[in-house]
């Protein structure tokens, strides 16, 4: 047996280095430019027009990706992919190059095992559409040879791993809301069982068509502030009313610690530990009080190690739904208790919309740079805090965090009752 597939035992609780981060979102086309777009309090949520299937024009509230894909990745790649994928191409490729890794196969070095995890939620489902308009319209040949791969959930995550020769194994898991999130947890527990050196890990959504824009519409999930885009999606806020959906990528490329120090390269942070639970209560509410997330976040903490006095940080599902906002607000307080007066908490979707699959990758992203540039993004829709949320809230401009070493959680949540929490920290 070759040595790139022999499996390696590392020690579990062992920790992961975040060495790469890729993302192209609603505020901007790569990390930088979203972390930059972030902190100074931009939305990225517009009111777009739909034809509908019956002809009739209709305008949904919705964070697109501020820059388009096709215009980054090459045309043959683009005519092969759906949008899902081409917008993990885009993000994974940030990560590699920010990883120093920017040539795939041949950076590794010999013997180096990687793997691929990207999560999504509703997948191809645009590419799906508009095949069978085609096969409506056509007939059989007029589809493309191209549509079983790309109508797969696997298609973003196989794509990522042919780019980057993901031998060891690819995975994709469809967790709703809590996918991207989820795979991150994978990679942390693919480097802590020895299955791999480098795992590319993330999630990706590309859903903004009428079909999933109207079906959340009808659960009654969506913001009605129509007349004003910006101020739509607020999380936390006491005038909240509903989600926006958005679109984009989130991509973190992470190493055991040995094999990072062993290359030296520059780490932003670490993966400490993970924790995942369901709720088992309903397909689309969360369990009262938030039992569910409260118990994920406390696998968590256990995982990592972490005491709740020793959070500096927290980035929140928080998607601006009255029920879900408030649920999480109890589980956070279930588990941080008197903690939580010095935790400054965050809630990106107000600028970037809900990404659903992507989600938890992104807001990875951005807990890995909280904790870098010691900075926690604002909420810059948050007018009025509702009081029964009784969180830290930042807003509206960015707090900073203290010195010293930092720890930082995420959470992320799914229709299905998929709760998922991601530990991250500094150590200086």
């Amino acid at each position: 047996m070759s040595l790139r597939h022999q499996a390696r035992p590392v020690r579990r609780g062992a920790v992961a280095a975040v060495t790469g981060l890729g993302a192209t979102t609603a505020l901007g086309g790569d990390v930088p430019s979203t972390w930059t777009a972030l902190l100074s309090g931009k939305c990225g949520v517009q009111r777009l027009g739909f034809e509908m299937p019956d002809g009739s024009a209709q305008d949904f509230l919705a964070a697109p990706a501020a820059v388009d894909p096709r215009s980054v990745l090459s045309p043959a790649k683009v005519s092969h992919c759906d949008r899902s994928a081409q917008l993990a191409l885009v993000a994974a490729k940030e990560a590699l190059r920010d990883a120093g890794l920017p040539d795939g196969r041949s950076s590794y070095g010999p013997g180096t095992r990687v793997a691929a995890v990207v999560g999504v939620g509703l997948g191809g489902l645009a590419s799906i559409l508009e095949q069978y308009r085609r096969l409506e319209s056509g007939g059989v040949g007029r589809i493309t040879p191209r549509t079983i791969p790309i109508m797969l959930p696997n298609h973003p995550a196989a794509e990522v791993g042919l780019m980057i020769g993901a031998e060891a194994r690819v995975h994709t898991p469809v967790s709703a809301c809590a996918s991207g999130a989820e795979a991150i947890a994978q990679a942390l527990g693919i480097i802590r069982d020895g299955h791999a050196d480098v795992v590319v890990a993330g999630g990706t959504e590309a859903a903004l068509v009428p079909l999933a824009l109207a079906g959340f519409a009808r659960l009654q999930a969506l913001s009605r502030r129509h007349g004003d885009p910006q101020g739509a999606s607020r999380p936390f806020d006491a005038d909240r009313d509903g989600f926006v959906m958005g679109e984009g990528a989130g991509i973190v490329v992470v190493e055991s610690a040995e094999h990072a120090a062993a290359r030296g390269a520059r780490v932003h942070g670490y993966l400490t530990g993970a924790g995942i639970t369901n709720d088992s209560h309903h397909v689309a509410q969360p369990a009262p009080g938030g039992t569910g997330c409260a118990a994920a976040l406390r696998a968590t903490l256990r995982d990592a190690g972490l005491a709740a006095e020793q959070v500096q940080h927290i980035n929140a599902h928080a998607t601006s739904t009255p029920l879900g906002d408030l649920s999480e607000a109890q589980a956070l307080r279930r588990v941080f208790g008197d903690a939580l007066k010095n935790i400054a908490v965050s809630a990106p979707k107000a600028a970037l919309g809900h990404t659903l699959g992507a989600a938890g990758a992104i807001e990875a992203v951005l807990t890995v740079l909280a904790l870098r540039e010691r900075t926690a993004p604002p909420v810059c829709t948050l007018d009025r805090l509702d009081p029964a949320i009784e969180l830290n809230v930042v807003g509206p401009g960015a707090q900073p965090l203290p010195s010293g070493p930092l720890a930082a959680v995420s959470t992320s949540m799914g229709f299905g009752g998929h709760n998922v929490a991601l530990a991250f920290a500094t150590d200086s």
